[in-house]
């Protein structure tokens, strides 16, 4: 039989040979080729990080899981919050990068390492802006908003987004660029003070956002609002209040969001928790109320057949 006839033996391929390709090819043509690979291991730094301590915070008041490690305490009591492995992380990482001697594969992995210092202290962005440990109430939900709005910003970045690009050309190009990011920053710092920070944070990337922030009405307790409305305008302060009552679908849909995230409050995992040891102890006493039953029926059958 000549070479080349016959039935052909296709090789086995192993089953990480796609995903690894796919992998390479992202890697290479679409973020080696463009210097974004650093920037992408420090947003799965962040994303990892930040998955692993919620995790983890969840699991340790779990009672479930009492076998989960709790927080690092010291010999003298002080409770080492995680913010500080961050902070201390992300100066390692930092300072090696920039001492110049990080070549690869140090630089990339600096570059993780910096992501995970700032997913461990943006988990704890509540306890920068108030000094307390607010981490399961109300207040802490912050962190979560804090973490979903630098993980949206790294990968608008990844993607190659730039927030403002000034024209590199003649004077004029170069006024008009200056002057189109004047109007956008003040887009984004009125919407700002309205308290529409997603959109202006959306609007540092697609200007659109910001534009819609700034024409709209603002939130009622906003200093937007205590500046321009209130006695000034009260109609607009009515249709604020109104616009933005608590419990519109929106924040319900956050709420949700911040559940699936970070996990519920304090108050609301003690209410569930009591709900369910409630429910429990109902359960136990209809299952020892049907035993009884079932012993009652057993001893009335036993006294019948010896009657």
């Amino acid at each position: 039989m000549p070479p080349g006839w016959g039935p052909k033996v296709r090789q086995p391929r192993s089953l990480y040979a796609v995903p690894a390709t796919i992998f390479s090819d992202f890697w290479n043509d679409q973020l080696v080729a463009h210097d974004r690979q650093w920037l992408f291991l420090v947003l799965v730094g962040l994303i990892g990080s930040f998955a692993f301590i919620r995790m983890s915070a969840r699991l340790m008041r779990s009672p479930r899981v009492p076998w989960w490690p709790g927080s690092v305490v010291s010999e003298s009591g002080v409770h080492l919050h995680h913010l500080v492995w961050g902070i201390v992380t992300m100066m390692v990482a930092g300072t090696i990068s920039f001492a110049g001697f990080a070549v690869s594969p140090i630089y990339e992995i600096c570059a993780a390492l910096f992501g995970v210092g700032m997913g461990l202290t943006i988990d704890e962005f509540a306890l920068w802006v108030r000094l307390d440990d607010v981490y399961w109430a109300r207040e802490g939900r912050r962190s979560v908003d804090a973490a979903v709005i630098a993980v949206g910003a790294l990968g608008l970045l990844v993607l190659g987004v730039r927030p403002f690009d000034l024209g590199s050309g003649d004077a004029a190009q170069i006024v008009v660029s200056v002057l189109t990011v004047t109007v956008v920053l003040a887009c984004i710092v009125i919407s700002l003070a309205k308290q529409r920070v997603v959109h202006a944070l959306a609007g540092v990337f697609v200007v659109v956002f910001a534009f819609y922030a700034a024409v709209r009405l603002g939130k009622p307790r906003s200093p937007w609002a205590r500046r321009f409305y209130g006695e000034r305008n009260p109609g607009k302060q009515v249709r604020s209040e109104r616009r933005f009552a608590p419990g519109r679908r929106t924040d319900r849909f956050k709420e949700r969001l911040r559940d699936a995230i970070g996990g519920t409050t304090t108050q609301d995992y003690d209410a569930k928790l009591a709900d369910r040891e409630t429910k429990a102890a109902e359960h136990a006493a209809r299952l020892e109320a049907a035993e009884e039953m079932r012993r009652r029926a057993d001893r009335a059958g036993t006294t019948a057949e010896r009657d």
